[in-house]
């Protein structure tokens, strides 16, 4: 046996894969991009009793390899280009029992391409309740393969389809339908002229070239192919699908016994309250206080004991280390304050993405989905357009991803264009930190005002993408009707071992990548905050003294690390700024972390952190937390820097403001140009801008 089994999941959506994946690799998992294009690559591991590796790729989900969309074609390419890295030695095509018949149409084309095939049919726990019955040898006979029972949910059949994987070079290659049937004298023609590749792959490849206009795949020269018209391409497409579904009913004809009095009719009772016209709205938003109000509360206990914890660390490491060194002051003022500044924010981000995961767990999320696409499209948004900006409040980058599925170019630019007004979890710790500082604590109905202004804030970001369409929509026009098509799932309960380790890996993805960042940003920080160009800098102790008399030691440390700070490099690129921000209610060190925030909108607070601990002279019982020190800050004048003027000001800067490099590289792939990124930058900065500046104006 091989050292390593490359095995690709393939399946309809809504079908089950993420959750065989999950039971299959555990937290054994990666999440990258296709080389080339922004499509989330998803791959994980597991190794068999006899230590063989075997390597588990989930593809994005597709109906057939009649690809429309960008992210089914990378489906199409790897499973026709055997000299791709990660062409399968098996494909696993996922089922589910309720839809095993549109499933079969897809596992019959995988395994045409003579591909070996292992059929998956999951939710079989539903099984008797759905009044379902399977003959499984007659199925396995008919479709020339084996097949693996599960159900994810009971933990049944998981260990049989790991057995089933490692003997994958028993499968049969036979095809299921002959496609030179569908016309014999233009499938002889093509064989013709590359007789050594298999005739359906050469037929799904030709059904690519328009859509994605790629002359080459491998060792095939697509432009040789003999291309139909467009009718003649859909009229053969037909054929094969009418062909392909002959073969499955009589296969099911004699595999599959529904008994349709077993049936339930539960969901359709519950979609008529959750997709109501009032009601499914209510709930919703009810659903949207629950959540707010529990991030709060849940999270308060875990965020102080880590914003002390933090705290403690940095003063231990200033009271234990060779005092005065630099390398101290690095590691407490820059290392410390800016890692602390993030990791502070973990409980709050593992709560939203575990209701978040829950929700699409339940089936409840397409129901959200369908709700809401009522409203937009009445302001020029397309339906699938729903998708990419629900995605956005978990991170603006996968949902820019996710807008090709749109078809039609005006409406996906439109879509790319808005989806950074979506509240995304970057978003959160600066909103986060400037509710506790700057609203109130109390309640309203049960909820508490901080809860509430969350959620207002995440209201703003949807009606301000909802307005920025509708105004698109009129510049940018399109007279093709739109169209909106959503599976709803069955409801079902969340299973714990997908919601946690979809919590792990998307919580331990944020907090690294934004590590990255802040870790880098933090260093450069405390580098510019610690030096200064000029004799302002270097003379700070003298220039202070000869300013003030009589000083005790502590107000003399206080004044020159204060005076230092100013005079630092950091403190003129502050300094020179002001003047533009000002009007905001800001002042320099705002400033400072509203520059370098531009890298990714959550180093924010650890810019302020670390700008906060640099000089910090407090003694160890007297430590300082981010919050107290964001709390206690003074302006010249004396009063406070973070007022509820300027935290609404801030609030509403954030929620309109780019304010993310990576989300406009990934509008410029998306676009295939700068023009359309740099005009969403100053669109957005400009109605940040004033916006904020008319709340503070008016606060002030």
């Amino acid at each position: 046996m091989s050292k390593e089994i490359k095995v690709s999941l393939v399946g309809n959506p809504n079908t089950g894969k993420t959750s065989i994946f999950n039971s299959l690799t555990g937290l054994n998992q990666k999440i990258g991009n296709y080389p080339g294009v922004t499509v989330d690559k998803k791959e994980g591991i597991y190794y068999s009793q006899n230590g063989t590796k075997v390597k588990i790729l989930d593809l994005p989900g597709i109906y057939s390899l009649n690809a429309t969309s960008a992210d089914e074609h990378i489906v199409v390419k790897l499973l026709t280009n055997s000299e791709n890295k990660d062409f399968p030695d098996l494909a696993v095509i996922i089922s589910d029992i309720e839809n095993l018949k549109r499933n079969l149409f897809l596992f019959t084309q995988v395994k045409d391409l003579k591909i070996p095939c292992l059929l998956v049919i999951n939710m079989i726990d539903v099984m008797e309740k759905k009044g379902v019955s399977l003959n499984i040898p007659v199925l396995e006979k008919k479709l020339n393969t084996k097949i693996a029972l599960v159900s994810t949910r009971k933990n049944i059949g998981v260990v049989e389809l790991k057995r089933l994987i490692e003997n994958y070079k028993d499968f049969s290659k036979k095809k299921t339908i002959d496609i030179n049937s569908i016309d014999s004298t233009y499938f002889k023609n093509l064989k013709k002229l590359y007789p050594d590749e298999e005739i359906y792959k050469l037929w799904v490849l030709i059904n690519q070239i328009e859509f994605f206009n790629e002359p080459k795949n491998s060792k095939i020269d697509l432009s040789r192919l003999e291309i139909k018209s467009d009718h003649d391409m859909k009229r053969l497409q037909q054929k094969e699908a009418i062909k392909r579904y002959q073969f499955i009913n009589d296969v099911l004809k004699q595999g599959l016994k529904i008994d349709s009095s077993k049936a339930k009719d539960f969901r359709n009772k519950l979609d008529k309250i959750l997709t109501h016209r009032i009601w499914g709205y209510t709930i919703f938003f009810a659903l949207l206080l629950l959540i707010f109000q529990a991030i709060y509360d849940w999270a308060t206990v875990p965020m102080d004991f880590i914003d002390s914890a933090f705290a403690s660390l940095a003063e231990w490491i200033k009271t234990t280390f060779p005092a005065g060194g630099k390398v101290t002051a690095l590691i407490a003022e820059g290392l410390i304050s800016g890692i602390g500044g993030v990791v502070i924010f973990i409980p709050q981000i593992a709560f939203l993405f575990l209701f978040i995961s829950i929700l699409e767990e339940t089936g409840y999320m397409s129901r959200v989905v369908f709700l809401m696409d009522r409203i937009m499209r009445r302001f020029g948004v397309s339906g699938k357009s729903v998708v990419p900006l629900i995605s956005g409040t978990a991170c603006a980058i996968p949902a820019i991803m996710a807008t090709r599925n749109i078809e039609n170019w005006k409406e996906r630019l439109i879509t790319i264009l808005v989806t950074p007004f979506m509240t995304c979890s970057a978003r959160l710790p600066v909103y986060l930190i400037i509710i506790a500082l700057v609203i109130p604590d109390g309640k309203l109905f049960g909820l508490s005002y901080q809860a509430l202004a969350l959620m207002l804030l995440y209201l703003i970001g949807l009606i301000m993408a909802i307005f920025s369409a509708f105004l698109l929509d009129k510049i940018i026009r399109s007279k093709r009707k739109k169209f909106f098509v959503i599976e709803m799932p069955n409801y079902r309960l969340p299973l714990f071992k997908n919601v946690f380790i979809t919590v792990i890996e998307k919580t331990k993805i944020f907090v690294f990548e934004a590590g990255k960042i802040i870790l880098s940003i933090s260093i450069i920080l405390w580098v510019m905050a610690s030096y200064g160009p000029d004799e302002n800098f270097d003379n700070a102790e003298i220039i202070i003294t000869e300013q003030f008399e009589s000083l005790s030691s502590q107000e003399l440390d206080d004044k020159v690390s204060a005076h230092k700070l100013e005079n630092s490099f950091i403190g003129i690129i502050g300094k020179s700024i002001e003047p533009v921000i000002k009007p905001l209610g800001y002042d320099w060190k705002i400033g400072i972390a509203l520059v370098t925030s531009f890298a990714a909108r959550e180093v924010f607070i650890g810019t302020l952190a670390t700008i906060y601990s640099v000089g910090s002279t407090q003694e160890d019982e007297n430590i300082e937390t981010i919050k107290q020190k964001m709390l206690n800050e003074r302006r010249s004048d004396g009063t406070k820097v973070f007022t509820i003027a300027t935290g609404i000001s801030l609030l509403i800067f954030y929620a309109f403001a780019m304010q993310c490099m990576s989300t406009l590289a990934i509008v410029k792939r998306e676009t295939k140009s700068w023009k359309w990124p740099l005009l969403q930058l100053l669109f957005m900065t400009i109605i940040a801008y004033i916006s904020a500046l008319v709340c503070y104006q008016v606060l002030s």
